[in-house]
């Protein structure tokens, strides 16, 4: 292929099935920008490979599942239990059992975009799924343990069908009707939980963004809420929001001094 440009071998690694014996070709080019575009081309390829044999190890958790003829195996998990402003946001999916997307992983590891994507695809091929919030006064009212698992259970109710099994990430739901199985940082050892975090960050950082433009001092489209010290700053400054969790200290702390406090 020496004949090629190296544009145009470019345009061979972006728009064709390399085979083999035209890998071992180029492998030969001694042209440096041909090596590069090899090079660049096998590393894609490694971390494509490493991408397929995560996902396969995560998928151990449902394969045990469907090995003991549980058929609608939901994952859940939560975003937003540790910022000081925001609702607590819950997700379960059901996933099918065919169900593939190389990269799946917990939301807090992947890009923005990512995550978009991820949330579009999965909400399209899920064979069910369900989001629920829990308000700020509420978390405020119940403790924030208690307000997640509120959530937890509000997004299972909303699945149809129900599941006969369910997966969740590090937390236990005593009032379930089906069983159940708590992993430990599951949201990177499941597929179902993974997608049920992608489902929940995602429509968490919405939220904080349609917040955000309320209250652009306190940056919540940057800092979703979490206790930056931008945040912590304008708390000191403005007092808070109608959004804040007035039962976490940084918050109480702000009130407290903003009525005259101690």
């Amino acid at each position: 292929m020496e004949h090629k440009s190296i544009a145009q071998v470019k345009e061979l690694f972006e728009t064709s099935e390399i085979t083999e014996e035209m890998l071992n070709t180029l492998s030969s080019d001694k042209r440096k920008g041909v090596q590069q575009l090899v090079r660049t081309y096998l590393k894609k390829q490694r971390a494509r490979q490493e991408a397929e044999k995560m996902f396969v190890s995560m998928t151990r958790y449902e394969q045990s599942g469907y090995a003991q003829n549980y058929e609608l195996i939901a994952g859940v998990d939560e975003a937003g239990r540790g910022p000081l402003a925001g609702p607590v946001v819950a997700a379960a999916v059901i996933l099918p059992s065919d169900f593939k997307l190389i990269g799946l992983t917990d939301s807090k590891l992947l890009k923005h975009s990512e995550r978009v994507t991820f949330y579009k695809q999965i909400k399209q091929r899920a064979i069910s799924y369900g989001i629920s919030l829990v308000s700020n006064e509420k978390i405020d009212e119940l403790n924030i343990l208690q307000a997640t698992k509120h959530a937890m259970y509000h997004a299972l109710k909303q699945l149809h069908p129900q599941p006969d099994y369910v997966l969740l990430d590090a937390i236990q739901l005593e009032k379930l009707q089906y069983p159940s199985k708590s992993i430990i940082k599951g949201d990177q050892k499941s597929i179902s939980i993974a997608a049920a975090s992608i489902l929940a960050k995602v429509t968490r950082d919405q939220l904080m963004n349609k917040i955000g433009k309320e209250y652009p001092q306190y940056q919540f489209s940057s800092n979703m809420g979490y206790g930056t010290k931008q945040h912590i700053d304008m708390l000191k400054k403005h007092g808070a929001t109608p959004y804040h969790r007035r039962s976490f200290a940084p918050v109480r702390d702000a009130v407290s001094r903003s009525l005259g406090g101690d």
